[in-house]
């Protein structure tokens, strides 16, 4: 397995009970695909540089994560349909 971090973007509307539900649901994706989440960051809410689907505010999480291929396709689908998430990065984390 290789060492990821995922940076997603949550709408800023959602109230608190909504975000911690959305923040799990993220996580058993990748989890429930044999994925170990080893760190999770909240950044909290910031203003976007430009709108995404009409929001200009979001709630930024850093995830670090290792996670064989199949958890990342799979993640990438199912983050794609997901309302609450406005954006989502992979990268390969080097350290």
């Amino acid at each position: 397995m290789k060492k990821y971090e995922i940076m997603y973007i949550l709408k800023a509307s959602l109230n608190d009970e909504e975000r911690q539900t959305a923040m799990k649901r993220v996580e058993e994706r990748l989890t429930a695909n044999g994925a170990e989440v080893s760190k999770t960051t909240e950044w909290g809410l910031r203003t976007l540089a430009y709108e995404i689907e009409k929001e200009t505010k979001g709630f930024y999480v850093i995830l670090k994560v290792n996670a064989p291929k199949e958890a990342l396709d799979e993640f990438n689908r199912l983050t794609r349909i997901d309302h609450n998430v406005l954006r989502y990065l992979i990268t390969v984390d080097l350290d």
